[in-house]
Order: C-alpha cells, then sequence, then structure tokens
C-alpha cells in the first residue's frame, strides 16, 4: 500500500521542483502517459486495500500502460488519426472507477 502512495508523492515532488520543461510537440505523449501511470497508481491503491498488491505486478503495470498509451499516440500521430482521444478515454475512465472504489473503501471504513 506504500508503494503506489510513495511514488505518486515522490513524482508530485520531482514534476513540481524540476527544471524540465516538455516541449509542446510531446505534450500529447507525456500527458496520456501520466494518465496512464496515475490509472496505475489508483490500481494498486486499490489492489492494496483489497490485500491483493503485488510489486511486480505494480511496477510493470505502471510501465508497460505507459510505454502502451504513448505509442498508441504515436502511432495516431503517424497515421494521422487522434487515437489519443481513445487513451484518454480509456484511462480516464479507468482512474475514476478505482478512485470511486476507493472513495466508497473510505466511506465505509
Amino acid at each position: 500500500m506504500i508503494l503506489p502512495l510513495l511514488g505518486l508523492f515522490l513524482g508530485l515532488i520531482l514534476g513540481a521542483f524540476s527544471p524540465v520543461v516538455i516541449p509542446v510537440a510531446y505534450a500529447k505523449f507525456f500527458s496520456v502517459a501520466l494518465l496512464a501511470s496515475l490509472d496505475t497508481v489508483f490500481g494498486g491503491l486499490k489492489a492494496a486495500h483489497r490485500e491483493q498488491f503485488d510489486n511486480t505486478v505494480f511496477v510493470s503495470g505502471f510501465f508497460l500502460n505507459a510505454l502502451l498509451a504513448a505509442f498508441l499516440v504515436y502511432i495516431g500521430d503517424r497515421l494521422g488519426l487522434d487515437l489519443y482521444y481513445v487513451a484518454l478515454l480509456a484511462f480516464g475512465f479507468r482512474s475514476f472507477k478505482n478512485l470511486a472504489i476507493l472513495r466508497r473503501y473510505y466511506l465505509h471504513k
């Protein structure tokens, strides 16, 4: 349970105080990869509350989801299609679903 929260807070701190600026041309890639990564963090928190958390599944899912989302945006960009909307919808829906489950867990606890 602590690993997803630690990763989220570490990423927020690094992102807030980092001098790195993402070029506008890569904004789609990073926004979709960020949303996919957040989805994995929320899924990890949900799994931790269900006592099904596995570090290997979490870390592999974190990187693979981010890479798959960025790859989907890249393929769409090469084809001239806005496939990043598909990734935004899919990962956004899953993120809100995981947050709703976590919210219900905390409200009933």
